[in-house]
């Protein structure tokens, strides 16, 4: 093991990655630790830091989460410039609360509103995107319990501090707890059984990523600014390959946060997850000249869950859309009069 905290291991456990990258993790794999907010704030040399979480229904976290960045991270030392929560279509106080907590918050429809408006987290990202300014934008959800300051130190320190680095991705420890039982590291099961498998089948050169679909990142906004985002769940897994392709490895980082406790969706919700993220690697492998089929994948999914008017026996049949839409690079709707207003 080495100050990363990411092993290589013996025997053949190498062998599932190249050179390249076993060299990568090396080289841009650090911890949250290896940077003080004070020490960041001085390497910003009149950089903009903006700080985007998006939220629905989440008003029993979100105005922790604003209230430490604020705490820490602008009023102790002047590392983040700008903390905006972007509102996707909660039913619940979550803009009040982060509203009170200290956050500029936005309404995600509000955003660039003469286009249409989309569903989904990566629509949300998007928006908060259009909605701030800073020259480096960190993402952090709003469902987490156990947030700290150094969930935004992490993810900005390789941005500060190496020229070399556009975006950078945070990994953690995420157990699963289940009443009184906990599975230390049982809280990634899409990345396990799908993104992952995938990621390795098509894209070696990202095996590297501990955590693909990590919800905590940060990138440099003009990097940022031309790239699409999905609309869905497939948005972290698209920004990846899509960076890759055009930036290269190199210019990809990840930092160990620590832990990430959060809410756990339920096994179907996990499955139309895991049918958007299959379908963005699809169409990722289709742009590429990679995927050749005579008809596209159906983005329709058949689900059955138990009927609430029945015994407990009874099934009900549930059907979902899961395709995959998306915005294009913001730069682009930025330079187009549509967009005006």
């Amino acid at each position: 093991m080495d100050t990363t905290g990411i092993g290589l291991g013996t025997d053949n456990a190498g062998l599932a990655l190249s050179s390249r990258v076993r060299t990568w993790l090396r080289r841009r794999s650090r911890r949250a630790d290896d940077w003080t907010a004070h020490e960041l704030a001085a390497a910003k040399r009149g950089r903009t830091v903006s700080v985007v979480i998006p939220a629905r229904d989440e008003q029993e976290t979100v105005g922790q989460i604003v209230r430490t960045v604020r705490t820490a991270l602008v009023e102790d030392a002047p590392l983040v410039d700008e903390v905006l929560v972007v509102d996707s279509r909660s039913r619940d106080d979550t803009a009040r609360v982060a509203a009170e907590a200290g956050a500029r918050v936005v309404a995600q429809d509000a955003v660039l509103r003469p286009l249409p408006g989309m569903h989904g987290k990566g629509e949300a990202l998007w928006k908060g995107l259009a909605a701030t300014s800073g020259e480096l934008v960190v993402f952090v959800d709003g469902d987490l319990y156990d947030f700290t300051a150094g969930y935004v130190i992490g993810l900005l320190g390789p941005l500060l501090t190496d020229p070399g680095v556009d975006y950078v991705k945070g990994f953690y420890q995420r157990p699963l707890v289940d009443g009184v039982h906990t599975d230390a590291d049982g809280g990634g099961r899409v990345t396990e059984l799908v993104a992952r498998p995938l990621l390795n089948m098509y894209w070696p050169d990202l095996a590297g990523f501990v955590q693909p679909l990590a919800g905590e990142y940060a990138g440099r906004r003009e990097v940022l600014e031309s790239i699409p985002f999905v609309t869905h769940y497939g948005v972290e897994v698209a920004h990846l390959i899509d960076l890759l392709r055009w930036r290269g490895l190199d210019a990809l980082a990840q930092v160990d946060l620590g832990m990430r406790t959060h809410r756990h969706q339920s096994t179907q919700a996990l499955g139309r997850m895991a049918g958007q993220i299959m379908l963005t690697v699809m169409d990722r492998l289709e742009r590429s000249g990679r995927l050749v089929a005579d008809e596209a994948p159906s983005p329709l999914l058949a689900q059955f869950r138990r009927s609430p008017l029945g015994d407990g026996a009874d099934r009900e049949l549930v059907v979902t859309d899961l395709a995959v839409r998306e915005r294009p690079p913001l730069r682009t709707v930025r330079s187009s009069p549509r967009s005006a207003g």
